[in-house]
Formats: structure tokens, sequence, C-alpha cells
């Protein structure tokens, strides 16, 4: 007997998922963004921009993983538009743009 699984696209939920922010600088902010669907879909983070996220150790990236993207030590480089991806191999993938304003002390 064949087992089926159901497939289910993509779908980025309003709420949890993290809206427009303004933070100011200095302070830490946690993007969220919350998918549902059938696998289990994947999140990356990219910067509308083509930006490198940059973390405060030093680290930069293209692009980040997982449900949560933390920034400690806000600056006026994060500032911008954010872009969570959510696929899981059942078209279309979806995305949801965040965009981050830097309040400058």
């Amino acid at each position: 007997m064949t087992a089926f699984f159901l497939t289910v696209p993509p779908d980025i939920l309003d709420y949890p998922t993290s809206a427009d922010m303004v933070v100011d600088e200095g302070s830490n902010v946690s993007l969220k963004c919350i998918a549902k669907g059938s696998p289990e879909p994947s999140i990356i983070w990219k910067r509308e921009d083509g930006e490198l996220i940059r973390f405060s150790n030093g680290t930069e990236v293209s692009s980040a993983t997982g449900p949560i993207l933390n920034i400690t030590n806000v600056k006026r480089d994060h500032m911008g538009p954010y872009l969570c991806i959510a696929s899981n191999g059942v078209p279309p993938s979806v995305s949801k743009r965040i965009k981050l304003v830097v309040q400058c002390k």
C-alpha cells in the first residue's frame, strides 16, 4: 500500500511575523518570520538591497537561515528592507518584506 502525503505550499503568517520596525541605534532587534506548510517550510533571510547581513561579532553573510534573525547592537548600516523567504519544495516560495528603520541618537 502506498502512503500519500499532503503537500501544501508555504504561507507566511502575518501574526506573529514581524512588521516594519523602528528601533534605536545600539538596541537589539529580533525579526521573526513564521510560516506554515507541508512539509515544514525553511526560512531564509536576505537584504532586499543586496547588502550583506552584518552581525555584531563582525560576521557578514549574504543570507541567514531560521525563523528569527537576531541583530544585536543595531547600527545605521543595519537599516533597510529585509526579506524572509519561506520554501518547502512545493511551489511557489513566498516572501515578506520587513523594513528596519534605525533611529540615530
